[in-house]
């Protein structure tokens, strides 16, 4: 089972750790990929128009200008630097060592700055998103899309992909629609469904831990994902067509 989460928009800090080497991230082939777009975030960061076309506004100054030293600043595990609803909802902290283990395994997130790195990986906290036009680069989505096809196919080869990303993230990569299934959360108001993007967060986050923690053998198809949701949603799955994965709906109360 592979686990595709987004990243989050904030970041914390880490107070102090090693520096930066991004040949020891996982898929070290993209690591001439992941040079070329710290360098061009670097020069972007340093520029008059930095705010502008990193879409940051002036109260992240601090964050826009980290971007041009990230090489010297402190790194801590990704899971650690990536904050926010989703990964607060996934709790690496509190889970058993066992648990840990398992998630540094079938976590990877999709990003703008390192294509695609696992949940222990060591990086810097820094400010960039998917949706960048990026100088020197282009469109990061289309950039990154060129480089993750491979070593992604090859990661996922046979496995099961649960897809916790958002659309723009989602660009970079496609998985095999016969394989994977995009997780989408409703919420019931009114008598009718509606898209709640807090509660979208909270509850893929939700659903990682769930898939980490519970116990028996993990899912492996698409209806065995459905079933291990069903225990504590109500879940539905609708079949892929095309070019487009299967969607896994989750549902939540109108009381939630």
């Amino acid at each position: 089972m592979l686990i595709l989460l987004p990243p989050s928009e904030g970041k914390t800090r880490p107070a102090q750790g090693p520096t930066l080497n991004p040949d020891f991230l996982r898929f070290p082939e993209l690591a001439t990929a992941r040079k070329l777009v710290l360098s061009a975030l670097a020069e972007t960061s340093a520029s008059a128009d930095a705010h502008k076309i990193l879409g940051a506004g002036l109260s992240l100054a601090a964050e826009v200008t980290r971007n041009t030293v990230l090489e010297s600043e402190p790194c801590a595990p990704a899971h650690q630097v990536y904050s926010g609803v989703l990964y607060d909802a996934l709790g690496y902290a509190s889970l058993t060592p066992a648990q840990r283990a398992r998630a540094d395994a079938a976590v990877v997130v999709v990003s703008a700055l390192w294509g695609a790195i696992g949940f222990a990986d060591m990086i810097p906290a820094y400010r960039l998103s998917m949706g960048t036009n990026l100088p020197g680069v282009g469109r990061l989505a289309a950039f990154w899309k060129a480089a993750l096809t491979e070593p992604l196919n090859e990661c996922a080869a046979g496995d099961l992909v649960v897809d916790c990303r958002s659309s723009t993230y989602a660009a970079a990569w496609q998985p095999d629609p016969a394989r994977s299934a995009a997780v989408n959360v409703f919420q019931v108001r009114g008598g009718e469904r509606k898209v709640v993007s807090h509660f979208a967060k909270h509850t893929r986050g939700e659903l990682a831990r769930h898939l980490l923690t519970r116990t028996g053998a993990e899912p492996s198809t698409v209806d065995e994902l459905q079933h291990a949701a069903a225990e504590k949603w109500e879940a539905e799955l609708v079949p892929a067509q095309g070019r487009k994965p299967h969607q896994l709906n989750l549902i939540l109360p109108e009381d939630h």
